[in-house]
């Protein structure tokens, strides 16, 4: 049999209009036509989603919750306000809440392995049958037809046939249920148990991160608002500076030169004030969006100081480590992860091993409309499953889960290791910290009395307006730091809280202090 060149061709024309082009989503091709374009948009994407419904709070944060920032109204926020909206309102938290009940779920789904599988079907049959008879002439001619007619009409006898229709219902049980095999079934749902709890765990280590993020932000923009107070005060004591030096220079016991110098020191202070008011703003957006909200969120923090004094840990590093070992929720989640692993073992190594089930049916048969047929069937069968060969598959099965039971138990090892870095490194970070409080605090008293000798001496004409503008200056920088210091060791005991796993839902740090009295 030879095809023609014109019906090869026709036949590859057929084969290119069947193959299938890019489907269309909401009225647009679903990909891109080429690489070196972009997606077009349809407008439902573009769509925003409705808001959430928000979630019940209390007191400030359901009032926040409720009319901000659409009303427009400036809130104040606690300290336990600002950590309670942020675990509300986190996207993390919500995905790890929903995995965890989720994990939950499938663990009660795998547990119905512990119960008989019992489904039931009824089913319908009709059935039926008609009859024929038979047309006989004047003649005695015979003329088959059908009908249940008996007549005798024109010399033709029509003798009736019959007919009979039944309906029978048939309602089963089946039954079935594994009796034993060698731990496959108890192996399945200690892994998915493992899994939920992995997935518990996962959500509390989501929820200290948030945690620890908002606290970030929140010391951040407190410690941006002292700074920008403290340059505040900078700003009038150059004030003060240049209109003493106007002063000295009108009644002639000073050059005009120390006038220009106080202005110029003015100006690099109102310079430096708005820089910190910009940064506050940012500082204020970026705790906005870590609370879960837009960046123009309006809300206020209460004035917090930072010149309390600092403590000092009581407990040692070594007691530290071994305390986040015993409450870091991510390595319980690898110790849940390596024990799941475990389980998938025995889960494999059952595959290999007979399986011991037990089936049972029962069927009944009832007659409903011209049926006479009744019964009732059972059965109960006990089979015995042995897997002969597979061509090594459970072998190598049973293997792969043990190297991956291997490889959890290592990654244990290694996020055992890397806690106690992590609380090492936290812990001597907030030692330092608390030094460069003592340090910049020593620092700020020297430079407050070094500034107002300098004022006092520049006042009664024997000091000049360099040593004034320096010490002014000095000052200006010791009180920064010593307000940074605070901040940074609030910010330090936070993150080593975290580190050892203690920090609580309402930012607390729950480690081992006492006031420090240095």
């Amino acid at each position: 049999m030879s095809i023609s060149k014109s019906g090869a061709l026709m036949c590859v024309a057929l084969i290119a209009a069947c193959t299938p082009g890019t489907p269309r989503i909401d009225g647009v091709p679903g990909a891109p036509p080429s690489p070196a374009t972009t997606w077009q948009v349809p407008a439902a994407a573009k769509t925003p989603p409705p808001d959430p419904t928000p979630p019940a709070s209390s007191d400030a944060s359901a009032a926040l919750l409720a009319d901000a920032p659409r009303a427009g109204a400036t809130r104040m926020l606690s300290l336990t306000d600002v950590v309670d909206l942020a675990l509300r309102n986190s996207p993390t938290t919500q995905e790890s809440w929903s995995s965890a009940r989720a994990a939950a779920d499938a663990y009660g789904a795998v547990r119905g392995a512990l119960f008989p599988t019992i489904n039931g079907t009824v089913s319908a049959t009709g059935t039926g049958t008609s009859g024929s008879s038979a047309l006989t002439t004047s003649d005695g001619t015979s003329i088959g037809t059908s009908g249940g007619l008996d007549s005798t009409t024109g010399g033709v006898n029509r003798a009736g046939g019959s007919s009979s229709n039944r309906t029978v219902l048939t309602p089963s049980l089946s039954l079935s249920y594994t009796v034993f095999d060698f731990g496959g079934r108890a192996g399945t749902i200690e892994a998915a148990k493992q899994r939920a709890i992995s997935a518990d765990l996962a959500h509390n280590l989501a929820v200290q991160n948030v945690v620890l993020q908002v606290e970030s932000s929140l010391f951040s923009y407190l410690a941006t608002r002292a700074l920008r107070d403290a340059q505040i005060e900078s700003v009038n004591e150059a004030t003060a500076d240049l209109a003493a030096a106007k002063e000295r220079h009108r009644v002639g016991v000073a050059a005009l030169s120390d006038e220009l110098q106080s202005q110029t020191a003015l100006s690099q202070a109102q310079l430096q004030l708005e820089t910190l008011e910009s940064n506050l703003q940012a500082a204020r957006g970026t705790l906005a969006v870590a609370m879960g909200f837009q960046a123009n969120l309006r809300y206020e923090i209460p004035i917090v100081t930072a010149n309390d004094s600092v403590a000092h840990i009581t407990a040692s590093v070594d007691t530290l480590i071994n305390r986040a070992i015993a409450m870091r929720p991510d390595l319980a989640g690898a110790r849940a992860d390596a024990g799941e692993l475990a389980a998938e073992i025995r889960v494999a190594r059952s595959a290999g091993y007979p399986a011991l089930t037990l089936r049972s049916t029962a069927t009944a048969t009832n007659g409903i409309s011209g049926a006479t047929t009744n019964g009732r069937n059972y059965s109960l069968v006990l089979g015995l499953q042995i897997p002969i060969f597979n061509g090594l598959a459970n072998q190598y099965n049973a293997k792969a889960a043990r190297d991956q039971y291997d490889a959890g138990l290592a990654r244990v090892r290694s996020a055992t290791h890397q806690i106690s870095l992590e609380v090492f490194t936290s812990y001597y970070a907030l030692q330092a910290a608390a030094q460069r409080v003592r340090t910049s605090s020593t620092l700020l008293a020297s430079a407050e009395e070094s500034a107002n000798v300098a004022l006092g001496r520049y006042r009664a004409g024997v000091g000049t307006i360099v040593d004034l503008l320096l010490a002014r200056s000095a000052l200006a920088s010791a009180r920064a730091e010593s307000i940074q210091a605070r901040w940074e060791w609030r910010t330090a005991l936070v993150q080593l809280a975290h580190d050892m796993g203690t920090l609580d839902l309402t930012g607390q740090p729950n480690v081992p202090l006492s006031p420090d009295s240095r």
